[in-house]
């Protein structure tokens, strides 16, 4: 994945003012996400942005040092958003299971699983996070963002070096997490 060039971000007033400079970032993070979920999943790109859009709206007078933060902020909004349909839509079965993931594209965050349950997912990234809270924004980042190491770096504000590393572990820990 190519590295996004590093711009200055812009001051702006307002939430309208900001979409028109990331729409198109927030589409390739959402169509990116989307494209690893089941062939049955429902939820659209555009409906995907625009629902992140709305929380990130509800933060109020966020301010968004640069566009990687902001993108970063989005990812996670697009997380939620996600489980939250993935929940809704469990919920609407009866004993149905969780929506399929890949994470696969995502640098082989799971190398041995090609799919995996986006709950699941989901309850193994908080149980990191309580264990290590970078490296679960870090999978954060390159999973839910597709944000390649130099982007994640950062994001987090270390190294290319220490993003490697963590980025190693962290997969290996998922993996142990996610397959029992």
């Amino acid at each position: 994945m190519p590295h996004m060039p590093i711009t200055p971000w812009p001051t702006v007033s307002s939430p309208e003012m900001l979409m028109p400079l990331v729409y198109d970032e927030l589409r390739r993070q959402a169509r990116l996400a989307l494209r690893r979920e089941n062939d049955g999943h429902t939820l659209q790109a555009t409906a995907l942005v625009h629902e992140a859009w709305l929380r990130l709206e509800g933060q109020g007078n966020a301010h968004w040092e640069s566009r990687t933060q902001f993108l970063a902020v989005a990812a996670q909004m697009m997380r939620r958003v996600l489980v939250d349909h993935a929940r809704t839509r469990k919920a609407h079965k009866r004993g149905g299971g969780g929506v399929q993931v890949s994470l696969s594209d995502a640098g082989n965050a799971v190398a041995a699983a090609d799919n995996i349950d986006l709950l699941a997912l989901d309850d193994a990234l908080s149980r990191l996070a309580i264990l290590d809270a970078r490296k679960a924004r870090l999978v954060e980042l390159r999973y839910f963002a597709g944000m390649s190491i130099p982007e994640a770096a950062e994001a987090l504000g270390v190294s290319q070096a220490t993003v490697g590393r963590e980025w190693v572990v962290a997969r290996a820990w998922l993996r142990r997490e996610l397959e029992g």
